[in-house]
């Protein structure tokens, strides 16, 4: 069942799972500086969430950490629960909680296979559910996929099939909430320079990634952070939606 809040505050509350990521942390930031109280998840890197909420707090902003494993869902009830007794309601969820094992699908370890479908697709799903039962009228949910579920790069077979599976749960979500006014969504970014990407990856094949685009760069996690921002506030006509932001890739 849904809960109920009266909002008493004149800001509004923002749940980010991974804050404390690369694209997390550039979310937890822009959603802050737009005047949002910010939850930073963490699963295990409590020292950066806490020095994140904490530097929000310190420029006069909202802010706190909370941790937990993303596909445990009694944790996840607690996260939620500690982030509405601190603020009184939750209006934006945002998953940005992933991991990525790259491997082509002839040598694959089934265990990466495992591990990524519970952190990228339950997990999101733990968060969604949450999101569904808590989220105030007018509020936002947005979770994660990736441009690579069109693109079809070869090794990334694993991870695009944990995220291919957000993309469908987003669109069925966003039906379930019909006349509740809260909008679902999945932003698909493509190359974007965070330490996910970075990681096994050669200065070559870098370089070959930032070409790929018409911009002929690498996203920024600013970048995707915009687009989070825009769906979160101003974007209330789109629902149901992946956007690929991701600079033209085709």
């Amino acid at each position: 069942m849904t809960k109920n809040f009266n909002k008493t505050n004149d800001f509004r509350v923002a749940f980010v799972s991974g804050g404390s990521g690369g694209i997390g942390h550039a979310i937890v930031k822009k959603l802050a500086d737009n005047g949002f109280a910010v939850a930073v998840h963490y699963s295990s890197n409590k020292i950066k969430a806490d020095a994140i909420a904490n530097e929000i707090v310190q420029k006069g902003g909202k802010a706190i950490s909370v941790g937990g494993d993303v596909s445990d869902e009694k944790r996840m009830e607690e996260a939620f629960n500690i982030v509405e007794e601190k603020f009184g309601g939750i209006d934006v969820v945002i998953n940005t909680a992933g991991i990525m094992i790259l491997s082509s699908i002839a040598e694959a370890n089934l265990e990466d296979l495992d591990k990524m479908y519970r952190i990228n697709t339950r997990g999101t799903f733990v968060i969604s559910q949450q999101a569904a039962q808590r989220v105030r009228q007018g509020g936002a949910i947005i979770n994660f996929s990736t441009s690579v579920t069109r693109t079809k790069l070869p090794t990334y077979a694993l991870y695009v099939a944990s995220k291919a599976a957000v993309e469908s749960m987003t669109m069925i979500l966003a039906r379930e909430l019909r006349g509740k006014d809260i909008t679902v969504n999945t932003v698909a970014p493509g190359p974007t320079a965070t330490p996910l990407f970075f990681n096994a990856k050669d200065k070559q094949k870098i370089h070959n990634f930032s070409k790929t685009t018409p911009l002929e760069r690498l996203g920024k996690p600013e970048d995707i952070a915009e687009t989070v921002l825009y769906l979160a506030t101003s974007g209330r006509w789109i629902n149901g939606q992946v956007i690929f932001s991701n600079g033209g890739l085709a």
